[in-house]
């Protein structure tokens, strides 16, 4: 049994009728989620489910299934509901999956594929969603997200509280690890609300005003947020709306977070704290903590991780590594392919994709997320990504707030650009028809732009795009 239902059998056994989900409608005790992990636990044996598919929203009866897995020792997948039919039917395949679980309505049903065992040691296969081509499948082992939780729970234990709210789809490994697991190992409270009702439509649509007041609802102590959401919450809070005063700690990762947006959130009273992980590490591998906290930093490496920089500048990471992705396994080594450096007190800062680094005509490199993480105080734009390697000025594409007239956007461009030195400037930008989604193939499950995909979607060769300045 792994270490994380060891805490949940003594969480069960000593405190049983502590509430370990609630969903707004139904709550679990620690006993009772304990007897169903075991009971469902049972019935997949009895079926001989060897990979299973984890399907549905956010829901009790998705973490139950999930919990039920690892007490089977299976391979779970988790498949993200915002997929496409196409990549839904490649992750079943390519997994060789024999049984579907919806957490939505309870039914387990077969595949029609031959049954089969799990995949070694891999206890959970997350794929990530690619812009062109078929998700790859990122294989966790047991021990792996065992030393995961721990290190996280013992990062975590003095800080974040005991009522955690999932704002993020139970389908990203982020929400499913640091928001799941590490709380019921605490002994907390997963608040487990349906995203609808948190103002969220699909992945990539929130309404900010549902949002704010199912905060105000739930009264959580900890969160999870993308960049984006720390965004709408700082907004909100700096229109003089109040926040709970029951937040302990915020964390923020899935990409590069402006250091003036931290501070302004701070100097609004959220406790907010930048992490950096990838899936293919377990999602988390470092992190600010209160008292051990620089913003602009990630944080310093947590106790199960060894983080290093090479001679180019690219972060390394091993000890926290995937067995490989789907039929490709790896060492116990991975270059993340993000740029970063140490500061002399031991904190990480990431500088950016290796991969997306930008050379202009006049020879200077450029990274974008530097440029992009600038523009995040913008209360006019929700998205932004920069393109213009070979060419003489960037050019930012962008989706703005609904509602936002061109004026203020362009007055905000110009705002924000004496901050960066010229060839960091934003010259010229396009208005993108749509945001960036997993469903359109513009973003990761995380939220995070898939830069190739933008810049086919809008060539800016092709484009003819506006003049940021105000002349």
């Amino acid at each position: 049994m792994t270490w994380l239902l060891e805490q949940i059998h003594a969480h069960a056994t000593r405190c049983p009728d502590r509430i370990a989900v609630d969903d707004g409608d139904h709550s679990l005790t620690y006993a009772t989620l304990w007897r169903q992990i075991t009971e469902l636990s049972a019935a997949l044996g009895d079926h001989g489910v060897g990979r299973l598919a984890l399907t549905g929203g956010n829901c009790i009866g998705w973490l139950t299934a999930d919990l039920a897995a690892q007490h089977r020792g299976l391979t779970v997948v988790p498949v993200p509901p915002f997929f496409s039919k196409g990549q839904r039917e490649h992750i079943f395949q390519d997994a060789a999956l024999d049984a579907v679980y919806d957490g939505d309505t309870g039914i387990l049903s077969a595949t029609g594929a031959p049954p089969g065992e799990a995949w070694g040691d891999v206890s959970k296969i997350t794929f990530t969603s690619g812009s062109t081509g078929q998700p790859k499948g990122v294989c966790l082992s047991s021990d792996h997200l065992d030393r995961t939780v721990r290190a996280l729970a013992n990062a975590l234990a003095p800080h974040a509280g005991d009522r955690h709210l999932c704002v993020l789809p139970l389908a990203t490994l982020l929400e499913n690890v640091a928001g799941i697991y590490v709380p019921l190992s605490l002994g907390a409270c997963v608040l487990l609300p349906a995203l609808d009702t948190l103002g969220f439509g699909g992945s990539s649509q929130l309404n900010p005003g549902t949002f704010y007041t199912s905060l105000q609802q739930w009264r959580p102590q900890s969160l999870i947020l993308v960049p984006e959401l720390l965004r709408v919450l700082t907004m909100l809070a700096s229109r003089g709306l109040p926040m709970p005063d029951s937040f302990r700690f915020i964390a923020v990762g899935g990409g590069k977070v402006d250091p003036a947006l931290l501070l302004q959130a701070r100097e609004l009273g959220l406790p907010v704290y930048e992490g950096y992980g990838l899936s293919e590490c377990g999602s988390v591998v470092a992190l600010n903590l209160p008292g051990a906290d620089r913003p602009g930093s990630v944080g310093r490496p947590l106790e199960h991780a060894r983080i290093s920089i090479d001679g180019n500048g690219e972060i390394q990471v091993s000890g926290a590594v995937m067995t490989g992705y789907l039929h490709q396994p790896v060492g116990d080594h991975w270059a993340t392919g993000d740029l970063g450096h140490y500061d002399q007190d031991g904190f990480l800062y990431v500088n950016g994709r290796r991969k997306n680094l930008l050379i202009t005509t006049f020879g200077r490199n450029v990274n974008p997320e530097w440029v992009e993480s600038a523009f995040q105080r913008c209360d006019s734009i929700r998205s932004l990504v920069v393109q213009g390697d070979g060419e003489p000025h960037l050019t930012a594409v962008i989706v703005p707030m609904p509602h936002a007239e061109l004026s203020h956007l362009k007055q905000q461009i110009a705002d924000i650009n004496p901050s960066l030195p010229d060839y960091a400037r934003i010259g010229t930008f396009i208005i993108a028809d749509a945001p960036f989604s997993p469903e359109n193939g513009l973003a990761t499950t995380n939220g995070r732009p898939r830069r190739d995909a933008i810049l086919q979607r809008y060539p800016t060769r092709l484009a003819t795009p506006v003049d940021a300045s105000l002349a």
